[in-house]
Order: C-alpha cells, then sequence, then structure tokens
C-alpha cells in the first residue's frame, strides 16, 4: 500500500468509525422497545452483539494476516535495499487497518440502514 492509499484508508476508516456515537444513538431507541414488547432477546439486541463478536474476529485474523504478510516480505525488502516494514512500523500501521476494516464496514452499514426512513 503506498503512502497516499494508507491515508486515504486512513481517512475513510475514521469518518466510518466516527459514525459510531451516532449508530449507537440510533440503535438504543430500538433496543429499548424490544425490551419492553418481546421479553429477553430481540433481533436488533441479538444483532447488535453477534455482529461485534464477527467484527473482532474478522479483524483479529485480519491483522494477524497482514502481520504474517510483513514477516514473509522481510528477507525479500532487506536483500533488495528496501526497509522492511516491520522495522518501519509500516507493518504495525497495515494491520492496525486491517484490524478495524471490519468494524467500520459494519458501522457504515448500520448507519445506512438505521439512516432509512422506516416503511
Amino acid at each position: 500500500m503506498t503512502r497516499r492509499n494508507t491515508r486515504r484508508s486512513g481517512a475513510i476508516l475514521a469518518a466510518d468509525l466516527m459514525l459510531v456515537p451516532m449508530v449507537a444513538t440510533m440503535r438504543l431507541p430500538l433496543m429499548l422497545t424490544e425490551t419492553r414488547s418481546m421479553g429477553l432477546v430481540g433481533a436488533e439486541t441479538l444483532g447488535a452483539v453477534t455482529e461485534k463478536a464477527a467484527a473482532f474476529a474478522e479483524g483479529i485474523i485480519a491483522a494477524n494476516a497482514s502481520l504474517a504478510g510483513s514477516m514473509m516480505s522481510f528477507w525479500p525488502d532487506l536483500l533488495s535495499g528496501k526497509m522492511p516494514a516491520l522495522l518501519s512500523g509500516a507493518a504495525l500501521e497495515h494491520s492496525l487497518h486491517a484490524a478495524l476494516k471490519p468494524s467500520g464496514r459494519r458501522v457504515r452499514a448500520n448507519f445506512r440502514r438505521l439512516s432509512r426512513p422506516a416503511a
């Protein structure tokens, strides 16, 4: 990933994650009405919990895959005269972006879904 793409993906990711308070605010009334009407656990509450767990698991896997890729390119980068990503800190930046990307996608999708008018 080039430096420009890293900045752009970082800005997109930050914009997605800045929607978190808005999504939580939009989701709370739905969860409140679920507890009053259905009793134990409603679809919105269950979806909120399961999607966070799934995003966390996907993020862990993506971060580990990113770090594994950086480790695999260590010696080729070093022998070709380039600074290896593991030494420059770029590997950690890439793995952080990879780890947060699933959460950002889910937040953006939830914001779109919750901001549509009720049919």
